[in-house]
Parts: C-alpha cells; sequence; structure tokens
C-alpha cells in the first residue's frame, strides 16, 4: 500500500525515536490511509482508491450540512 492520500497527498513523515538514554534513531510515520469506494459525479461509475482519515472526517462533516 502507498500510504498516500488521494485528495491531499499526504504521505509519510520522517522523526526520530528517542530511547531513554536520549540516543535518536530515525523513523518514519505512515499517514493514516484507508482504501474507500466512491462515487464519480461526472458518470456515475464506482472509484476506490486511498483517503485519510482526516480527509474522510471532512468529508462527513460537509455532507451532514
Amino acid at each position: 500500500m502507498s500510504r498516500v492520500c488521494n485528495i491531499c497527498g499526504k504521505g509519510p513523515m520522517s522523526g526520530n525515536n528517542v530511547s531513554h538514554s536520549n540516543a535518536r534513531t530515525h523513523r518514519k510515520w505512515g499517514a493514516n490511509v484507508q482504501r474507500v469506494s466512491s462515487m464519480q459525479l461526472k458518470d456515475g461509475s464506482v472509484v476506490s482508491g486511498y483517503v485519510c482519515t482526516r480527509c474522510l472526517r471532512t468529508e462527513r462533516k460537509v455532507a451532514s450540512k
């Protein structure tokens, strides 16, 4: 899985693991992406892709108004 959001483009982020002795080693955090299916507005076909949970939440908030 590519771990990149199809809507906002959010991808892996980097940083450090910090141990008790304060030694730092590199690590990555993957974006929290979920596979979702949505319907196209122009032709009504179903398309699936990966969307981050922040975009899913925003979409749900906009749709409820």
